[in-house]
């Protein structure tokens, strides 16, 4: 899933390869993508993007007043073409989910792998009009949010574990698993630990470490096309998607636990004491 880098990176993409132009065509192939109804997406027809902005892991196209946004969720990309083809799209089978074309005949795809679809799409006249956004926590990487402000949050979270603190976008913006991932392994903290639990030294070594991290992959992005962004994602990652590799820090088995549709990744010796967290669900397997 494209976290706040790699969605920061394609906003950047767009930005320069979008204003100025106007919106040509506007094509749904899958209709499950489109959360909206009114307007319809035709409204955007004609329409100089003036902006391009991001809000945690959506994309927002300025259009005039009129918001073309969009989340790619767990399996969708973004693909940019110079040229755009000039066959109509036809819904079926396929990743194609939306297909804009701009006056100059460039453009891009939106696209989605897997049978499990959920890409999003809205056409709005104010970005708060889309529920995700509107109960969106702070941008960590905002000018204004402050160290009082994330004090607040750990504190209001309780004992909940701060892996799910981090990724609740409720919560903070834009860190999803991978990055929370990283964000604890640099930090030193178990994924399990009690948001109530870290102390005052661990907390502002927490948010630094937060700024640290996004910062880095945000800049390691910079001038990358689209297609590039998700190789260089998983270049940067030191823990996550990398089960059973040796860490690079102590030489720990990296290792895993798993759940439902998602598993997090962590190094014994570096953030649990040597310990194993348990994983429930492999326990289950065992027996």
């Amino acid at each position: 899933m494209p976290e706040l880098p790699e969605v920061e990176a394609l906003r950047g993409f767009l930005e320069e390869r979008c204003v100025g132009k106007s919106i040509d065509s506007i094509q749904l192939a899958a209709f499950s993508a489109l959360k909206t109804v009114l307007p319809p997406p035709d409204a955007l027809l004609g329409l100089e993007i003036t902006a391009v902005a991001r809000h945690g892991k959506f994309i927002d196209l300025d259009a005039q007043g009129m918001h073309l946004i969009f989340h790619l969720a767990r399996a969708g990309w973004l693909v940019w073409r110079d040229q755009m083809p000039d066959k109509p799209v036809r819904p079926g089978k396929n990743p194609l989910a939306l297909r804009v074309t701009l006056s100059d005949g460039s453009g891009f795809d939106l696209t989605e792998a897997g049978t499990q679809k959920h890409l999003a799409v809205h056409v709005v006249q104010e970005p708060n009009e889309v529920p995700m956004i509107e109960t969106l926590g702070p941008d960590p990487l905002a000018e204004g949010f402050t160290e009082d402000q994330f004090d607040e949050i750990l504190t209001r979270a309780g004992r909940a574990q701060i892996k799910g603190v981090l990724k609740d976008q409720r919560t903070l913006a834009g860190i999803g698993n991978a990055y929370s991932d990283e964000i604890l392994f640099e930090a030193r903290l178990s994924p399990f630990q009690p948001a109530s639990g870290l102390g005052r030294q661990q907390r502002d070594a927490l948010l630094a470490t937060i700024r640290q991290v996004l910062t880095a992959a945000v800049a390691a992005t910079q001038g990358l096309g689209a297609e590039k962004l998700k190789d260089s994602k998983r270049a940067g990652m030191r823990v996550h998607g990398r089960t059973g590799e040796s860490c690079q820090v102590c030489g720990s088995t990296i290792a895993e636990v798993s759940f439902a549709d998602s598993s997090l990744q962590y190094c014994p010796g570096c953030q649990t004491q040597g310990k194993k967290l348990a994983d429930r669900r492999m326990s289950r397997l065992l027996k």
